[in-house]
């Protein structure tokens, strides 16, 4: 058994039809792992002398920008395949809980842990990729079993802390090179959504007439 299949019987003890959207999502991550590709091979031809100018540059207006791209952006192939992986599994078990949530997860994480690089970070450095998304799917779903108590949350709390936990060392200033600002921040985010999850849908619900 995959391990997607694995998260999905988790989360469906007492039910086996996926959540509406499912598969929309699935198509959703897989075009957004695409467009990533896609940039890091024109950011290759190109020599890295375009797209990594649109990184994170804490507290530089130029860097502002970096926010809204920056997480599609990284160093290099094996920094990108590094987030690949992580990024659609993780995804794609918070789809579980409905397309709603994971669009909620990953705006908020991306967002917040760019805003929190960009306040935060160390002066005359600068952030990308997507690793701050990434360790807010990974502060989510750990959290989320605790906050919700249902046993298929609880459950893959459990072995996706098992099979990711750890990467929380990438929390902690430990390697040169590492934004562990961005690590830091995407967790926090993650955290928040998953202790805030109903309140923060219902605003979304209310705000977009849906």
């Amino acid at each position: 058994m995959s391990l997607v299949a694995a998260a999905i019987a988790l989360f469906s003890f007492d039910q086996i039809v996926l959540p509406d959207g499912f598969r929309q999502g699935i198509s959703l991550l897989a075009y957004l792992l695409a467009l990533m590709w896609m940039l890091a091979v024109v950011d290759f031809i190109t020599g890295r002398r375009v797209l990594n100018k649109l990184s994170i540059a804490p507290r530089n207006l130029d860097g502002l920008p970096g926010i809204a791209v920056a997480p599609l952006l990284h160093g290099n192939f094996g920094h990108l395949a590094a987030n690949s992986g992580p990024l659609v599994i993780l995804g794609s078990v918070i789809l579980l809980q409905g397309l709603e949530v994971l669009v909620l997860v990953t705006v908020f994480c991306w967002v917040f842990s760019g805003v929190g690089i960009w306040l935060l970070g160390r002066p005359g450095t600068r952030h990308l990729g997507a690793s701050g998304v990434v360790f807010g799917y990974l502060g989510y779903l750990l959290l989320r079993g605790y906050f919700e108590r249902s046993p298929g949350a609880i459950a893959a709390a459990v072995v996706v802390g098992l099979l990711y936990g750890s990467a929380l060392w990438g929390l902690l200033p430990l390697q040169r090179g590492k934004s562990w600002v961005g690590h830091g921040m995407g967790f926090l985010a993650g955290a928040i959504v998953a202790r805030k999850l109903n309140i923060m849908l219902e605003w979304v619900r209310y705000n977009s007439g849906f």
